[in-house]
Order: C-alpha cells, then sequence, then structure tokens
C-alpha cells in the first residue's frame, strides 16, 4: 500500500484572479508530480489589504503568508497605493498573531511572471498591455487585449500550456533579473523594512513558488 504524503500549508494574499487561478494550477502540478516528498494546499484569498486578510488567520505556530502585489508604476497615485500596502503588511506584525507576512511584487504586473515562464523578459515596458506580445510569442496565442488575455477560460487555457519544468525555469529568470538589476547598479529601495526595485522589470513573486518547489524537494 502506497503511504500518503503528508500535506504542507502555504497562504496567500492576492490582489486578482489571475493570481488565484494560478496558485491554484501549481497546487494541482506539485501533486500531480510523484517526486514531490509533500501534497500542497496552497490557500490563497483575494484580498488587496493584508491586514483585513491576517486579522481572519488563526494559525497555531509561526506561518509564513505572502502577498501577491503589482508595482504598478512611479506615479504618485501607485507609489502612494503601494507604499499603503507596505504599512499594511508591517501592520500585520503588531496584531499578535503567528504570522510572518512576506512581500512578493511584481514591477510592474503579474503578466511579467507569467511571460518568464516561456522566455526571458529583460525589456523595460511602459503599458501592462506590451506584455502581450512575449504572452502570445511564449504560449503561441493571439490576444489582442488585456481583458481578453484575462478571461477565465483564456487565462486558464494558458495554465494548461505551463509545466513544473516551466515554473522552474520562471523562477531561474526571475532571479537573473535581480541578479542583473544589482549588477546594473539599480539601488533597491526601502520602506518599512521591505526592499523593492522602483524600475521595471523586477520581482520577487518567484521568492515564495521557489521555496514551495524547494520545500517538496522539486528544486
Amino acid at each position: 500500500m502506497m503511504q500518503r504524503k503528508p500535506i504542507q500549508k502555504y497562504y496567500y494574499s492576492v490582489e486578482g484572479e489571475t493570481e488565484e487561478w494560478y496558485l491554484r494550477w501549481l497546487e494541482q502540478l506539485i501533486n500531480d508530480d510523484s517526486n514531490s516528498i509533500f501534497k500542497v494546499s496552497i490557500q490563497s484569498k483575494i484580498e488587496k489589504d493584508p491586514l483585513k486578510y491576517a486579522k481572519k488567520l488563526n494559525m497555531i505556530s509561526r506561518t509564513i503568508v505572502t502577498h501577491l502585489c503589482d508595482y504598478e508604476s512611479n506615479d504618485t497615485e501607485h507609489t502612494t497605493q503601494f507604499r499603503g500596502t507596505l504599512n499594511s503588511l508591517k501592520e500585520t506584525s503588531r496584531q499578535g498573531k503567528k504570522i510572518d507576512y512576506r512581500l512578493g511584487y511584481s514591477n510592474f504586473t503579474f503578466e511579467l511572471w507569467i511571460t518568464l515562464h516561456k522566455a526571458d523578459c529583460n525589456t523595460s515596458y511602459n503599458h501592462r498591455r506590451q506584455y502581450l506580445d512575449p504572452i502570445n510569442r511564449g504560449f503561441n496565442e493571439k490576444f489582442t487585449e488585456l481583458a481578453q488575455y484575462k478571461r477565465e477560460s483564456d487565462f486558464k487555457r494558458i495554465l494548461r500550456k505551463i509545466s513544473l519544468s516551466d515554473v522552474k525555469d520562471a523562477v531561474k529568470r526571475a532571479k537573473i533579473i535581480m541578479q542583473r538589476n544589482k549588477q546594473n547598479g539599480l539601488v533597491p529601495h526601502e520602506y518599512k523594512g521591505f526592499h523593492y526595485y522602483a524600475d521595471n522589470p523586477s520581482l520577487t513573486i518567484g521568492d515564495s513558488i521557489e521555496s514551495i518547489l524547494k520545500d517538496c524537494k522539486l528544486l
């Protein structure tokens, strides 16, 4: 009789449906892989305010929670919004809960992370719709608008084209982007103890995904 794998739980708050759908697909990919030493349960909640999510969580032991969000631009409106998110993340540590809330950002959109599953993406873009070109090339699609790409049936078709090997490649490519930013002398911003680049492309979404894969002995 095959021994049942222990279940490892992971927690995320996310800004939108595409992030939530992606995490569900990642969970399925890992659980379908016989080489994983765990079954994973990736629990995600669409909630732009991480503090609201933290207040609903009751953990018995210290637990890492990751907030996935976009750094949309250097405009005052967007930087204020992003710093508001960091304020909320910082405030979670004062709630007396056993939560270690971490930041998984993408500059300037989650589409960067999706693109990295199929190709390098070192170009600095001015608008998120510009990611449609590398997404179309990488996934053999013909999207003309982001709304079409984000439609559930279309986005889930993209997900079905992502393998666990692609996820590993995305982690590697994300690390290369951040290493290149450092080598090019870009200075990360620091706010409330969180670090991020105001220059795109940059992202830390891959850090939490890498941790899951390492926990499962898939990296």
